[in-house]
């Protein structure tokens, strides 16, 4: 093999590039809704009449609900392929997105957040399969972490467009969830251009040889204890991923229990810069990860959040807020740069459409409860001991778990390794 062999074997063919293209701008666009709730609920609630911690919830059903839609959409791109499950579900969000403009009371508000949360569940597990799938798979730690930092990016985009809508225009919170539907729709035509898993395609053939079931590879007892091992490790993973940022933008903003009392503007100002931290961490660790295997740059990550907690919760200084935010940003973010990878690493062929999108979202309904935790408890302790202490606890567990968990590097999708998987339960 030549030196430029391996060169031309990492770069995407325009297949690939589709398919990695509109999983990230998926997972963005889905990012980009999410955060515009935890920026302005406290305003929702306001003109809804909600007191502040009720308000809190319209995150948590989010959050409970994404393992729906990562079951639904998951067992049916499991049965179908990816491409038609993810197109349906880019058109289901998007729509339930743009709705929320319209909601007349918090109720409405509540059920549409309610519907969101399946779509939102459906989109990552499905557009990382695909990815993960398609892309080199001694690149998948480098791509991992773009796909991953389209999180953050949706972040950035939601703070941007709150500085632009409402600090810039002064128009109220309807008319950012009016934005929902249109980046969307670049996503939308981008899948339909992108061909069906060849992976898919090949473990369909096995299945169907072997005579076996879906079921009965996911009820395999292996196959099971991983699955529980990796909903404990995503449920860390979220509650330190969460715990960082649901509640850091009330934070800045608050007057009292703590509080650092900045204006809107600088608040939202200091998330875009955190954001930009954050897409840095994850496409850095996710890259090193190609290197250094996903268990050591998660550990690294989880481990470097730790003395960035007192510099990310208890400084006073807007410029320290923001120093210390990013810097926070940047390591829990950075660990989470590869977990695309390794999640589709650890899932075998015949489930992989479900398998890490339903780990991950069964993790955040442990997660879902963390901003009305942290909001219930700042009246008591204040936003930083309440912010100081849950992420403490979230990154410890992470570093515990992972480093009893196993990991699959690079393996080989087509190798004899992972069909064997459904050739053993059959």
């Amino acid at each position: 093999m030549t030196a430029a062999a391996p060169a031309q074997a990492a770069r995407l063919n325009p297949d690939q590039r589709n398919a990695f293209i509109a999983s990230l701008l998926g997972w963005m666009m889905d990012a980009f809704d999410y955060f515009l709730i935890v920026l302005v609920y406290a305003d929702i609630g306001t003109d809804f009449g909600v007191p502040i911690e009720r308000m809190a919830f319209l995150t948590t059903i989010t959050l409970l609900m994404r393992p729906v839609g990562a079951y639904l959409f998951g067992l049916w791109a499991d049965k179908v392929g990816r491409r038609v499950p993810l197109m349906v579900d880019v058109c289901f969000y998007s729509i339930v997105g743009f709705l929320c403009a319209f909601a007349p009371n918090f109720t409405v508000l509540f059920i549409l957040r309610l519907l969101y949360g399946i779509g939102m569940g459906g989109e990552w597990g499905l557009g990382a399969a695909l990815t993960m799938e398609k892309v080199p798979r001694h690149r998948r730690g480098f791509y991992s972490g773009i796909l991953q930092a389209g999180y953050s990016a949706g972040y950035l985009l939601a703070s941007v467009a709150f500085l632009v809508v409402v600090s810039a225009l002064g128009l109220n919170w309807r008319w950012l969830f009016a934005l929902s539907i249109l980046p969307a729709l670049i996503t939308l035509i981008l899948r339909a251009r992108v061909r069906e898993s060849e992976v898919w395609e090949t473990t369909q053939s096995t299945l169907k040889i072997t005579q076996t079931s879906i079921r009965a590879v996911f009820f395999n007892g292996k196959i099971l204890r991983r699955f529980i091992y990796l909903v404990f490790l995503m449920a860390a993973f979220n509650w330190m991923s969460h715990g960082t940022q649901d509640i850091y933008p009330t934070f800045l903003k608050a007057t009292d229990d703590g509080g650092a009392g900045l204006a809107p503007a600088t608040a939202t100002w200091i998330a875009v810069i955190y954001n930009v931290g954050a897409i840095i961490g994850c496409i850095l660790l996710g890259s090193l990860s190609d290197r250094w295997g996903r268990k050591a740059t998660i550990i690294l990550g989880a481990a470097l959040t730790l003395p960035l907690i007192p510099l990310f919760a208890f400084s006073q200084a807007a410029a320290w807020l923001c120093l210390g935010a990013a810097l926070i940003q940047l390591t829990t973010q950075g660990a989470w740069g590869a977990i695309p990878a390794h999640l589709n690493e650890l899932s075998p062929n015949a489930i992989r459409g479900f398998y890490p999108g339903v780990t991950y979202q069964l993790g955040n309904v442990i997660a879902a409860f963390n901003l009305p935790i942290q909001q219930s408890l700042a009246p008591h302790l204040g936003y930083p001991w309440a912010m100081a202490i849950t992420v403490a606890g979230a990154a410890i567990a992470v570093i515990v778990l992972t480093a009893f968990g196993t990991q699959a590097k690079a393996i080989d999708f087509t190798s004899e390794e992972k069909l064997q998987e459904v050739r053993d339960v059959g």
